[in-house]
């Protein structure tokens, strides 16, 4: 089972006694500076519950699954999730 933003937009709503409109808008707010700050090289950290950073990944050789020539991959970026200590307690009492 999975919870969409609307379902967590109206539970976190009720448990606040906010507007949906009003919880819409911070989580709108919260996932904008989380990408602006992610794309700056800046770690994102909530103590207990997670940390978000952007890591990189070097070039590299892959192959074309489909023909099996060698192609050069480019230098990336990727985004990391680490779960903290609360996050990881909740899930285990599950």
């Amino acid at each position: 089972m999975a919870i969409n933003r609307s379902e967590l937009v109206a539970a976190v709503a009720e448990k606040s006694n906010n507007s949906q409109k009003a919880v819409n808008d911070v989580l709108d707010a919260v996932f904008d500076v989380f990408a602006t700050s992610i794309a700056q090289g800046e770690k994102i950290t909530i103590p207990g519950w997670l940390a978000v950073e952007r890591t990189d990944r070097a070039a590299r050789t892959g192959r074309n699954p489909q023909t099996g020539e060698t192609i050069q991959i480019a230098a990336g970026h990727s985004v990391k999730l680490t779960a903290g200590s609360k996050l990881k307690a909740a899930v285990a009492k599950k």
